[in-house]
């Protein structure tokens, strides 16, 4: 179960605690009090408060002296202060408690519904941050993986590349293991026979021996050759085959100066996989870019229409995942650093341009660019499963959650309607003990399917557990929920679910609720809640019915 979210409320006025306490009561939220700075100051190193609520007048250390201490601890710094008085409204006053920390000023009297209001914008926040860092966690750990899962292929990578130049040089010395067998026995069978003579001088024999010791090293190396599968390509993780040598590399370079261009086509004479495109300006590079036809991109620092930084902020703003490289004749290590920052793959000076160092860069950006795909795609994985049910393929219960939280504070600020529905299965259990769970399965999937596609694009559907759906329906009625739901009840009653041979039967009860306009302290917890009761009441009185409450 979730740990409530806490709210600090400090004031040396017992009465003044009570009711801002009796205010902000709600059952997601714990208020805990304080009668002093001191003991404020205790609490917040034992709890994690969402906001502070502080009275700026009080006996002993006051709240402005609070601020400043609260302020000065790593752990409780970044807690966000509301001051709480009834004096002092005047402007330097105020300055001085925002120089404190203060994020906000309330004055008393204090009006009900602006201190709900700005405290229910805080503990959205504090929701938000706290969710932010569990999918930082998350994606920590998923990055983790990946690099594990990318060293694998490096590694995988060197060796498949030691076989493929192994091969290729006996190629180009036009042998193979089978030939180089017949001489090397021939010459370790003469070694033997020298040996085994016994009139051999001792300065001769110290020869034989250095002779047979490399012949035995070049009987290893063949019986190596002999265990490459010439047939059959290396499979890295992932499912991903052997690297091609000769894979084609399309790179398009933004260059104005014509010597300069010439100059890297001289370095890459020879490198036939490699095609050089060249164009003069940033737009025309953009657009060429844009039809991802390009492996990687070369451009100066400097160019017609901009610089590297402008073209890099271009495909940063227009999605493109092409990688730059930045070779130029002017600009320093600070510009440097500033385009490695803002997305350049690598930054090269014109001046430190060769064959070595480019085709080094080529290699660098290419292996980069690669992993940085694929993290992403496994990002994308990761994010989707967070929120996908794994069965049916719709949202789970914890987008669910979330969908209501955002759609019950909508309806209540925009003074829209807003229904929820609680579908289960009837007798499913039946189903399972009957068919087996591959048909329960099933049978969810197809009825997942048959839910989805009877209601709107933007209503919300999900799995809630099991074989109970959930679905939110926006700017909608009760009136409306309830014969949207009696359809789909009669379409579910007269659908025949098929397993293999088996045409199944299936009914569903539905519980239904909604929030008028002007139920502006209803919670999510109290939707659901009221869903769930109805959909027990439909099942209670017999099942295959729809109920409102």
């Amino acid at each position: 179960m979730d740990e409530k979210i806490k709210i600090l409320v400090v004031d040396d006025r017992p009465e003044n605690l009570l009711a801002i306490k009796a205010v902000l009561e709600r059952p997601e939220l714990t208020i805990l009090t304080a009668a002093s700075g001191n003991e404020a100051l205790g609490l917040v190193l034992e709890h994690t408060f969402a906001l502070i609520l502080l009275d700026v007048q009080m006996p002993g250390m006051d709240g402005f002296e609070v601020a400043a201490l609260l302020r000065g601890n790593e752990k409780t710094r970044h807690i966000p202060i509301i001051f709480v008085t009834a004096i002092n409204k005047e402007e330097p006053h105020i300055f001085a408690g925002y120089e404190k920390g203060a994020v906000d000023y309330l004055f008393k009297p204090l009006d009900p519904l602006i201190l709900r209001s700005k405290v229910k914008v805080f503990v959205e926040l504090f929701e938000q941050r706290n969710k932010l860092q569990t999918s930082n966690a998350q994606l920590r750990l998923a990055v983790a993986k990946l690099e594990t899962v990318n060293q694998q292929i490096r590694d995988q990578q060197k060796m498949v590349v030691e076989e493929e130049r192994l091969k290729v040089l006996l190629q180009m010395a036009g042998a193979t293991a089978h030939e180089l067998n017949q001489p090397l026995m021939i010459l370790m069978g003469n070694i033997q026979l020298l040996e085994m003579d016994g009139n051999i001088p001792d300065a001769l024999n110290e020869r034989i021996k250095k002779i047979s010791a490399a012949a035995t090293r070049i009987a290893d190396t063949v019986k190596k050759i002999q265990t490459i599968r010439h047939d059959q390509p290396k499979t890295y993780a992932g499912g991903k085959t052997i690297l091609n040598l000769d894979q084609k590399v399309s790179i398009l370079c933004l260059e104005n100066d014509d010597g300069d261009f010439v100059k890297l086509e001289q370095i890459l004479d020879g490198h036939n996989q490699i095609r050089l495109t060249r164009v003069t300006s940033i737009q025309t590079a953009l657009e060429q870019l844009a039809q991802g036809t390009f492996d990687l991109a070369f451009s100066e620092y400097r160019v017609m229409d901009g610089t590297g930084l402008a073209l890099l902020e271009a495909i940063n703003r227009e999605g493109i995942e092409t990688p730059v490289v930045i070779i130029t004749s002017q600009g320093d290590e600070v510009i440097a650093s500033r385009l490695i920052q803002i997305g350049a793959y690598d930054y090269l000076p014109k001046s430190k341009l060769n064959g070595k160092a480019l085709l080094r860069i080529i290699s660098n950006a290419l292996e980069k660019a690669g992993l940085k795909r694929e993290m992403r795609i496994a990002q994308e994985k990761l994010a989707e499963m967070s929120v996908r049910d794994e069965l049916t393929g719709m949202f789970n219960r914890r987008y669910f959650q979330e969908a209501l939280d955002r759609e019950v504070f909508g309806a209540q600020r925009y003074g829209h309607g807003l229904a929820m529905c609680m579908f289960d299965l009837d007798h499913f259990k039946r189903v399972n003990d009957t068919h087996g769970h591959l048909c329960g399965d099933r049978i969810l999937q197809e009825f997942s399917h048959l839910l989805e596609a009877s209601i709107r694009k933007y209503d919300v559907a999900c799995r809630y557990g099991g074989e109970e759906f959930a679905v939110i329906l926006p700017d909608t009625s009760l009136e409306k929920a309830v014969s949207l739901c009696e359809r789909f009840r009669e379409r579910v009653m007269q659908h025949i679910f098929t397993y293999e041979k088996h045409s199944i039967h299936i009914t569903t009860s539905v519980g239904v609720t909604a929030m008028s306009p002007d139920m502006t302290e209803v919670t999510n917890k109290q939707l659901v809640e009221r869903a769930d009761k109805a959909l027990y009441q439909a099942k209670d009185s017999g099942r295959n019915k729809v109920v409102a409450k």
